[in-house]
């Protein structure tokens, strides 16, 4: 099996070009991860990759391997899966990622019986509303409200989930209620900011009679964490822009209410992405059609098409 693992492990390597990028991905040491290729150059009588001390290229022949091996990883990969879905015998651990409101509300409800139909699996779901890198994260899947920037990793749609603009009574009592986006900016309304670093600018999306527009919104509070963002709503400090389904129960109390109702916020996409499937860990495709079922109902049936 050791070779099988040092065949597995020059491929992320090759494919993400950086050994401790490779180790993070497969769960091992940066000193692993280099004893493994060199083994396999050992064996193989070739030098696999150019290395200095601030970069790492694949030779001729890594690169002629690379062909080779691939194909004997989803050979493999593909024949586990088969003998996996006749047994239904998953075990190991799995590496979940989802946005703060969607992780708590949607995603973390539901593990519990996953693991209660599936004894011999472990998971560990992390939850942040930034965004995620699977390969160098070590990530099996992830949930996620937007687009991906990442297009070499597959995407399972989910839904279009709507999303409100809102605020309390008491803000809207102090400041006015704001009848579209053009108001946001021009009575300077406080607009609760979900930013992280690096990022310059904060937009929100609105939906105007002319078609979808930017509205460059702005306010003194700022968090990377949607739930703080709510919180502030609630407390009367500004305008948030949330998913329905994160805020349906202020919204069903009271605490808070809609506003710029002119111009609403665009729906988001809900979706997960993962690794391609061909490649894929089947306990990895079955965790995610679990959750998948059990979620779209908080959705009309409309918005699970995809």
């Amino acid at each position: 099996m050791s070779y099988f693992d040092n065949i597995r492990t020059f491929v992320r390597v090759y494919e993400l070009g950086s050994m401790s990028a490779a180790g993070r991905d497969l769960r091992i040491s940066s000193a692993v991860t280099s004893s493994r290729i060199s083994q396999l150059e050992e064996h193989l009588g070739v030098r696999l990759f150019q290395r200095t001390t601030r970069s790492l290229s694949p030779t001729e022949h890594g690169k002629s391997f690379y062909r080779g091996a691939t194909g004997i990883l989803e050979a493999v990969e593909t024949a586990e899966g088969q003998i996996t879905n006749v047994t239904e015998h998953l075990k190991g651990a799995l590496y979940v990622a989802a946005p703060l409101g969607v992780g708590r509300r949607l995603i973390a409800p539901q593990i519990p019986a996953f693991l209660a139909e599936y004894p011999d699996v472990s998971v560990r779901l992390r939850l942040t509303d930034r965004k995620v890198d699977l390969t160098t994260e070590g990530l099996d899947l992830a949930f996620f409200l937007g687009q991906p920037e990442d297009s070499n990793l597959r995407i399972r749609k989910i839904a279009d989930v709507p999303r409100v603009l809102c605020a309390s009574p008491d803000y809207i009592s102090r400041r006015g209620m704001p009848a579209d986006g053009e108001a946001l900016i021009s009575e300077r309304h406080e607009c609760l900011n979900l930013r992280f670093p690096g990022v310059s600018e904060f937009q929100w999306r609105l939906e105007t009679p002319s078609g979808p527009r930017r509205f460059a919104v702005s306010g003194r509070y700022e968090s990377d964490d949607g739930d703080v963002l709510t919180d502030w709503a609630v407390a009367g400090h500004g305008i948030v822009l949330k998913p329905v389904f994160e805020v349906a129960e202020h919204l069903k109390s009271g605490a808070l209410t809609p506003v710029a109702t002119r111009t609403p916020p665009e729906a988001i996409q809900m979706a997960c992405l993962f690794t391609h499937r061909r490649r894929q860990d089947p306990k990895t495709r079955i965790f995610m059609e679990f959750i998948i079922d059990r979620i779209s109902a908080v959705f009309t049936p409309a918005d699970g098409r995809g």
